[in-house]
């Protein structure tokens, strides 16, 4: 019970952290943008090459770039013609990777 009051009192002191955290959360609650992070894991992509990846229009494609760069998960850098994106939220590799695994033998476990 000592460690729950120590988490409320770490809340209370530092809610803006959990406020940030959440953020970053709702920006990934959305499969679409999960499939672009993972590909921007791999390397940069340009909105036209995550547009053909998720099979969304350019705008929806934007408009979800939008969320993950305002939750600091991707940046933008523009280079020659175009702008590239790309992971800027670098710890997210391990924990895609974690919950994807988990996920996968859920699915193994309901199919015994």
């Amino acid at each position: 019970l000592s460690g729950v009051s120590g988490s409320l009192k770490r809340m209370a002191q530092f809610p803006e952290v959990y406020e940030e955290q959440a953020k970053i959360f709702k920006a990934l609650g959305h499969p679409a943008r999960l499939m672009m992070v993972e590909a921007m894991l791999e390397n940069p992509k340009t909105v036209t090459e995550l547009t053909n990846m998720v099979q969304l229009e350019m705008p929806t494609v934007s408009r979800h770039l939008a969320v993950l760069k305002e939750a600091q998960v991707v940046k933008a850098q523009k280079k020659a013609n175009s702008i590239l994106y790309s992971i800027e939220l670098t710890c997210l590799k391990g924990f895609l990777q974690c919950s994807r695994n988990t996920v996968t033998m859920r699915r193994i476990k309901r199919m015994m």
